[in-house]
């Protein structure tokens, strides 16, 4: 397993060993993956996007009372973290500013599309290139405890890894949640895709050496898969959002593949090389079995909108035979570390698949978060 040593340096400039040859890793990816996956439409590419899969540790410096699915608090805190960790110009607005287009915090957290993108040209916003994965029930965290936060990093987000570390750690000394929590950062470990095992890459100072990002490697298909919502998985349809009697595969799968699609395209090396229009019709014929789903509905404040939002969306899992799910694995596979729907960076739509038994397929495997 390679690894790099990374650092901030006193210029807050990220610095890292460099990367391997482009080509040389394209080449190596391409020939891992096969011939990629077959469908109705002719042999499609596997999807690449490399993946940096961390845990974050801290200690808890007095009781931190924490809500429901405290992904929102935590990305709040570490978007105003980052912001004063990069922003030079103190510009209220980011995107009337001269650096927004070269700016690490406006890449992160605001994501405008390239000025030179043939994607998403008319919206202000792409895909963010991480995702945060806290555990589901809040409640308190008790003086003295350790409280454990996941990150996913995709592609070039994971250069910024660094800057996430030193942002988490201030907006935990600054305090967590609505009273304002403190804790103190212990560690931070990195999972290798490959074998599943975890490995401390920072011990709360000095430099962190990372291993480099994996693309996942996929399993062979088993034979019956559920697939099981671990967070709200919120799909909207003309609006609004999809309910339990509305969702089907095809609505589950044209998001999912639009989201690998544009996280690849903004944050990866390229874009999947599928026959989209021939994926989404044939995951639109595909029945569920087993449904078992239910609407919960959530509510957070945005300080930055000033505004309480509606968040609900799907719990449950659902069931789909291997024969229809062969042409759609390879994503679904994917979809467990960059999630599904709306509101991803925060932690909704996180899911897990299920082999018919009933247990997780590895190697993907859970954070060993905080319930």
């Amino acid at each position: 397993m390679k690894s790099k040593a990374c650092r901030l340096d006193s210029s807050m400039v990220f610095w890292c060993s460099p990367h391997r040859d482009r080509e040389e890793g394209a080449a190596e990816r391409n020939h891992s993956a096969g011939s990629g996956v077959g469908t109705s439409a002719g042999t499609e590419q596997q999807p690449i996007l490399p993946i940096g899969r961390y845990r974050v540790f801290f200690e808890a410096l007095e009781e931190v009372p924490l809500p429901p699915y405290s992904g929102s608090a935590w990305r709040g805190a570490l978007g105003h973290a980052l912001k004063r960790i990069f922003c030079i110009t103190r510009q209220v607005s980011c995107s009337d500013c001269l650096l927004y287009h070269s700016c690490g915090y406006a890449y992160v957290f605001e994501t405008p599309p390239p000025r030179d993108s043939e994607r998403m040209r008319k919206y202000p916003a792409a895909p963010h290139p991480f995702v945060l994965v806290s555990g589901m029930q809040g409640g308190i965290v008790p003086q003295g405890s350790t409280f454990v936060l996941g990150l996913s990093l995709f592609g070039r987000g994971n250069h910024y890894l660094p800057y996430f570390i030193h942002a988490l750690e201030r907006a935990a000394q600054a305090g967590i949640g609505g009273r304002r929590g403190r804790m103190v950062l212990l560690h931070v470990e990195q999972q290798s895709l490959s074998s599943g095992r975890w490995f401390e890459i920072y011990s709360g100072s000095g430099p962190c050496r990372v291993l480099e990002p994996e693309i996942p490697e996929v399993p062979p298909t088993p034979g019956e898969i559920t697939l099981r919502l671990e967070t709200p998985l919120r799909i909207k349809r003309e609006g609004s959002p999809i309910g339990v009697e509305e969702f089907g595969f095809g609505a589950f799968f044209s998001n999912l593949l639009r989201r690998i699609s544009l996280l690849s395209y903004f944050h990866g090396e390229r874009e999947p090389e599928v026959d989209f229009k021939a994926l989404v019709e044939a995951a639109r014929m595909v029945e569920i079995a087993d449904r078992d789903l239910k609407w919960f509905d959530w509510k957070r404040y945005s300080s930055r909108q000033r505004q309480e939002m509606k968040l609900g969306g799907l719990l449950g899992q659902f069931t789909i035979s291997s024969p229809e799910a062969a042409p759609f694995w390879p994503y679904l596979w994917l979809g467990q570390y960059v999630h599904a729907g709306a509101v991803t960076s925060m932690g909704l739509g996180r899911y897990r698949l299920l082999a018919g038994a009933g247990s997780a397929i590895e190697p993907i495997s859970a954070y060993g978060l905080n319930a």
